[in-house]
């Protein structure tokens, strides 16, 4: 880690004017960021905005490529005059594939994609070497290069790839070194040996934030079919690369055995989609997807200058046609976030929850309405995914709803899961932070384990009555949930009703809230409207109420109840990215009533009734900083001056009745800001975990 401690040179003027402004490279050590992917261009198209977010915030920032993605080494588009008649060199594609990333690296980091890079052949693990690069100019910025095989179909069932790798189909996968380089001979692998790897990249890097692509991708709703696949290789096919799916999966066994080590920092961990946002509204602005597409035509050599290899000088394939393809116009986390994470203690003294590695976390503020929090504790916990949200019970007590995955044995095979889990609070330790019980699993609405890992994740809310309700997005689209009375006795897993028996295909990012009147709402989002269930009672069965007739949201929805009765629903518009406002009245239907300033962005908005029945959210701009708004009835202006943050914000009031929002850093510490109830100054500061002043809201 000495390797980070200095500060890097500055930058060379860039090639290519205005558009990525040179900016000398300031090394950060408080955070550290390890990108995990199948192929080159994986974390351009999937991983973008955030990636280039984490090159340009100085912090080390290492992408790890595991396949050379050579496919049949013609590096052309198939429709080219004359292709099915070139020769198939793979080493050189690969070779033109990883100039293509160093270039586009190189632009996102300083604005020259010829700024130079050391290149060496280094063992991570004894008798295996991979390619390093290190960008000159920013030395903390590194890719490694490890060229296993790739499975040169999308789909198709191979032996010879991570997936039969994963799946044990084969003992062992060979790599292919790229012409030019300083690997000069091919190496194999076992599947231990590919975890270990990745975990030597964990144990050098200490990343406070792990990137991988989504490794429960959604399935193909028709099921392609082929001949003769062996009964180890079969399976439920998906709406992805099947090198993204195994990538991402080798990624998670890593991190399992990084985690069971002693190590400095604690690590979060995002999944990004893969080819699924293809189907889904876009949820990037046009600006955000113009700037997107610029690094992928560096990456594509879509201008074909000359970079001095003659191996080519990025890839072909992919071109000049980012700006056609819908990968370029999403950015998806596959957990799609909750607010549900910051509460009052009976004191008056917030508690946090979140994830870091693997475990739930509890940060508690040492006194009411300080703004300094003590912590993390360890809540318990292995292996949880994405999100944890902490529901408040009537007594005041804690509960924590969570998804573990359950990772196969060491040689491979089906027996891979996920489980909805729970942890109720049993007390409180010597500094009163919130202790919890022992983690239980809710099993899962899918009894087959390969349909269990499309659950989505859960979002629970407590009845007035006291009862419990658990929702989750099934595997075919519809919303399952489970309820639990004072007693604690669960019932089954059970559906709610489709209405009319028209099926739903909801996507993930389903929200509940309790209203005024004690009724259970729970909405959810397909590809063109927002459905809408309702039960009367907490204790009542569930209706599909009459249609919202809203349009079409780029999927995570946040619902909260209005003081005078009625349901208030954030979410964001397709192609815009603008948050949207929409009410239901006592009077019954759904309008949209606000149409926030535009300030790009993506991800789940966070919305709360603050006091004096004023509207407050919190949301990601196109930087990736969280921006507050507030104001009486409906928000006011988007207030400057946020700071960068993952998950999503928490929304809550503190002792004085005031309205915190919180966010967890990259660096794993929280951030708080506190509304100030003033037009001109509606939030204060905003603080890190030790009550250190971050930045000025007011000034910036």
């Amino acid at each position: 880690m000495g390797a980070w401690e200095w500060l890097a040179p500055g930058a060379e003027k860039g090639h290519q004017g205005g558009e990525f402004p040179a900016r000398p490279a300031k090394a950060v050590t408080s955070e550290s960021f390890v990108h995990i992917m199948a192929h080159a261009d994986d974390s351009l198209y999937f991983m973008n905005p955030e990636l280039e977010q984490s090159i340009r915030s100085g912090a080390p920032s290492v992408t790890v490529c595991m396949t050379g993605g050579e496919s049949d080494g013609r590096n052309a588009l198939t429709r080219t005059p004359g292709y099915s008649r070139m020769p198939e060199k793979r080493p050189e594609f690969a070779r033109a594939r990883i100039n293509g990333l160093r270039e586009a690296t190189a632009q996102m980091a300083t604005g020259d994609w010829l700024s130079p890079w050391t290149v060496e052949a280094v063992s991570l693990m004894p008798g295996l070497e991979v390619e390093v690069q290190s960008l000159k100019a920013a030395p903390h910025i590194q890719l490694i290069f490890m060229e296993l095989v790739e499975a040169r179909y999308i789909k198709n069932p191979v032996r010879e790839c991570l997936r039969g790798l994963w799946l044990g189909a084969t003992p062992t996968l060979t790599t292919m070194a790229p012409a030019s380089g300083p690997v000069r001979r091919a190496y194999s692998y076992s599947r231990q040996q590919v975890i270990d790897s990745l975990t030597a990249v964990l144990d050098r890097y200490r990343p406070t934030v792990v990137r991988t692509l989504d490794p429960t991708p959604t399935h193909l709703a028709k099921q392609p079919h082929y001949a003769d696949t062996p009964p180890e290789l079969q399976g439920i096919f998906s709406h992805d690369h099947q090198d993204h799916t195994a990538s991402a999966r080798f990624a998670q066994a890593a991190l399992a055995q990084y985690w069971g080590r002693k190590h400095a920092r604690p690590t979060a961990v995002d999944s990004y989609v893969g080819y699924e946002v293809d189907t889904l509204p876009s949820n990037l602005d046009r600006p955000t997807i113009d700037h997107k597409v610029k690094i992928l035509d560096v990456y594509g050599w879509a201008d074909g200058k000359d970079c001095g290899d003659p191996n080519g000088c990025g890839d072909r394939k992919v071109g000049a046609r980012s700006k056609d393809s819908r990968w370029s116009f999403n950015l998806r986390h596959r957990a799609t976030g909750t607010q549900h994470w910051v509460h009052p203690l009976p004191d008056g003294r917030l508690v946090a929850v979140a994830l870091l590695d693997g475990q739930a976390q509890c940060w508690t503020e040492t006194r009411p309405g300080s703004g300094v929090w003590s912590g993390p504790v360890s809540a318990g916990g292995s292996m949880l995914e994405g999100q944890v949200q902490a529901l408040r019970l009537n007594d005041g007590t804690l509960r924590l709803f969570s998804v573990r995955t359950v990772l196969p044995g060491p040689a491979g095979g089906k027996d891979y899961r996920r489980e909805i889990v729970s942890a109720a609070q049993k007390g409180t330790d010597a500094n009163g932070t919130p202790s919890f019980g022992r983690w239980e699993s809710l099993g899962s609405p899918e009894s087959d384990p390969e349909r269990s890992l499309e659950v989505g994740y859960p979002v629970a809310v407590t009845g007035k009555d006291g009862a419990l309700h658990v929702f989750v997005k099934t595997w075919e689209g519809g919303v399952a949930f489970r309820s639990a009375a004072g007693d604690g006795e669960w019932s089954e897993w059970q559906q709610l009703p489709t209405g009319g028996g028209k099926p739903v295909r909801v996507q993930d990012g389903i929200d509940a809230a309790v209203d005024a009147q004690g009724r259970v709402h729970v909405v959810a989002a397909d590809t063109k409207t927002v459905h809408h269930w309702v039960a009367e009672e907490s204790g009542d069965s569930f209706r599909k109420a009459d249609p919202t007739r809203l349009p079409a949201t780029t999927g995570s929805l946040t619902l909260a109840p209005l003081k005078g009765g009625g349901m208030r629903l954030a979410m964001r518009q397709p192609v815009t990215a603008r948050v949207v406002i929409a009410d239901l009245r006592e009077q019954g239907g759904w309008r949209v009533t606000v149409q926030c300033d535009a300030m790009g962005g993506y991800g789940r908005v966070s919305l709360a009734q603050g006091a004096n029945s004023s509207t407050v959210l919190a949301a990601r701009d196109d930087k990736g900083r969280v921006r507050l708004a507030a104001g009486s009835g409906r928000p006011g202006p988007w207030v400057d001056g946020g700071v960068p943050y993952r998950g999503t914000p928490a929304l809550a009031q503190d002792a004085k009745g005031r309205t915190v929002a919180v966010v967890l850093g990259m660096d794993g510490r929280l951030s708080s800001s506190r509304s100030q109830g003033t037009a001109q100054a509606p939030f204060g500061d905003w603080f890190a975990h030790d009550g250190k002043v971050l930045r000025d809201t007011e000034s910036s």
